[in-house]
């Protein structure tokens, strides 16, 4: 049994966007350049039929995968989630206790997470070190790069419209 993808009603309506494009332009756009590849004449030494098929597989892997992402996704319902703690698709203010300053994130599963938006996925180390935090806790967590102390200020569940 395939364990659910909980995402956002947008981002699967991004992920679908996405398929359909993989599928019915781009499919087409590869296919086309594979022809006119071999229309150049020998393919042992055809460097551009060559790139032309190493797209197609990775074309057709990308595809697979949103595929499978998908087929696992439920959508994250606003009135599922807590607001008592950190959990997935609650949005935390957090004080560094190292420097004072604050940062924002949205804790998102894998397929979502963009750091340089503010998603964290709750897989990453600090999404898995800020689960069921509450408020005023302090969280410690390992990352590659060392330790960081977060404070937790507030946590809010917004729209994942």
């Amino acid at each position: 049994m395939v364990k659910p993808t909980y995402l956002s009603k947008k981002a699967i309506e991004k992920l679908k966007a996405e398929l359909h494009h993989l599928k019915f332009v781009r499919r087409r756009e590869v296919s086309k350049a594979i022809e006119v590849a071999r229309a150049h004449g020998d393919l042992t030494e055809n460097a551009e039929y060559d790139a032309a098929k190493e797209e197609q597989s990775n074309l057709l892997r990308r595809i697979a995968e949103l595929e499978e992402t998908l087929a696992a996704a439920r959508p994250l319902e606003e009135e599922d989630v807590p607001d008592d703690a950190c959990y997935l698709g609650t949005t935390v203010t957090l004080e560094d206790l190292e420097d004072n300053s604050q940062e924002i994130f949205t804790l998102v599963s894998s397929p979502e997470a963009d750091p340089r938006m503010g998603k964290l996925s709750v897989e990453s180390p600090i999404g898995k070190g800020l689960l069921g935090k509450k408020v005023g806790e302090e969280a410690v967590i390992d990352i590659p790069a060392g330790e960081v102390r977060y404070r937790i200020i507030s946590i809010s569940v917004e729209s994942a419209e």
